[in-house]
């Protein structure tokens, strides 16, 4: 009896999923299912155009730590399938995949049709079946443990096998909790941080190497470049930190206090101590025109007009009190942030299906038999970076050779 296999949701870990579950068993009869106008909506606009394919994070340890949710549970994952796997698979179908200085991954072309274009093929290949505007709106579980699933046009499907990859899907997610399993509520994850502030003015742009900056009167700190934008800071810092604390700031409603040190390698007391110093190497030099901590330019003289520092000032005409200043603006300045927005297009969000309840050698639920869930339906996030598309690679990847495995049932 040919064994069937139903995967809802057309995005990167459904066709990634759907590609090698066919490769993994030739007999294998796959449906793809996608409610959506378009398949693979997500690759087509991920890294600007571009598809952040991965990240050049080998060390299965050290990648683990770029997931705030999902770290535990992909370490054993990673040391089956990373980003050096996901690099050979798309290589053995002429597609190289090349590193950028920060470690983002992308196709050589600089296109995420690339990418599209080898799905599409592959699953043309395998002669998988692709359902397109087909929302599933039941799944059933039968008794035999096979699924029957009702679509939107009405139609039914039974099948052996149920691989779900629907991302942040609340209709999904409700039907999943129906067949038992607990959803984690979905929170926003991966945002920049909103704030009118005079010290950043007319700044948009302007990036800043290496900020170490921390929520107040938590334990929650990131590190990273940051880049000031028209509605307040973005970057790897503070996206690093959005999702870290993806929870705690959305139970804040997204109003808090940002506590930035713009010159990490020194502290309050060891920037007064540079300040200090230059009243004896630079008295006669004015003090906007004296940055010894390479900062951009218009962002020093912005936190000494902040500081209502004239720009005649001199090292040897500034007040103690003006120099404790400006060494607190540079190492301990707060920030009032009152809202988020979206990171360009993406939309990542914290929640989804407790991880407790899958097996991750395998995907397959704990709840239910021969149900397998891939990428952002589950309960994992990761930084920006290229990240989550390498959890979808690799959740959908050991989803398939699950799936492959598996003997079909005789009557």
């Amino acid at each position: 009896m040919q064994k069937t296999l139903a995967v809802i949701g057309g995005g990167a870990a459904g066709f990634f999923g759907a590609i090698n579950a066919a490769e993994s068993d030739p007999e294998l009869q796959v449906h793809i299912f996608e409610k959506g106008n378009n398949f693979l909506s997500k690759v087509k606009i991920s890294g600007g155009g571009r598809c952040n394919v991965t990240n050049a994070c080998f060390e299965p340890e050290l990648l683990a730590q770029n997931y705030p949710r999902g770290k535990k549970e992909l370490l054993g994952p990673f040391y089956i399938f990373n980003p050096e796997h996901t690099i050979n698979w798309f290589a053995k179908r002429n597609i190289k995949i090349v590193a950028e200085e920060d470690g983002r991954m992308f196709p050589s072309t600089n296109s995420s049709q690339t990418i599209i274009d080898c799905f599409m093929a592959e699953a043309a290949k395998h002669k998988i079946h692709v359902h397109q505007q087909t929302g599933i709106q039941e799944i059933l579980q039968l008794e035999k443990g096979d699924w029957k699933l009702i679509s939107s046009d009405k139609k039914e499907y039974h099948v052996n096998l149920l691989l779900i990859t629907t991302g942040s899907s609340q209709q999904v997610w409700n039907m999943l909790k129906q067949l038992g399993h607990t959803i984690i509520p979905p929170v926003p994850s991966l945002f920049t941080f909103n704030i009118k502030d005079a010290r950043i003015q007319d700044l948009m742009g302007v990036s800043i190497p290496n900020v170490s900056c921390s929520i107040l009167h938590t334990k929650l700190n990131t590190s990273g470049p940051l880049l000031i934008t028209h509605w307040g800071f973005s970057g790897p810092a503070i996206l690093k930190l959005s999702a870290w604390a993806a929870k705690e700031l959305h139970a804040l409603q997204y109003n808090f206090q940002l506590q930035i040190n713009f010159i990490p390698e020194f502290n309050y007391q060891t920037c007064l101590e540079v300040l200090s110093a230059n009243r004896k190497t630079s008295p006669k030099k004015t003090i906007a025109l004296t940055n010894k901590f390479n900062l951009p330019g218009r962002f020093y003289k912005s936190i000494c007009d902040f500081a209502e520092i004239p720009a005649s000032l001199t090292w040897s005409d500034i007040s103690k009190e003006k120099m404790q200043l400006i060494a607190k603006l540079l190492t301990e300045s707060i920030f009032q942030v009152t809202g988020k927005s979206n990171f360009k297009d993406e939309f990542v969000t914290c929640g989804g299906v407790k991880l407790q309840e899958v097996d991750f050698k395998t995907m397959r639920s704990k709840i239910c038999p021969n149900l397998y869930f891939a990428g952002e339906v589950l309960n994992i996030d990761a930084v920006t970076g290229g990240f989550n598309f390498q959890a979808a690679w690799t959740t959908a990847f050991i989803a398939a050779n699950a799936i492959g495995l598996k003997k079909p049932r005789h009557e």
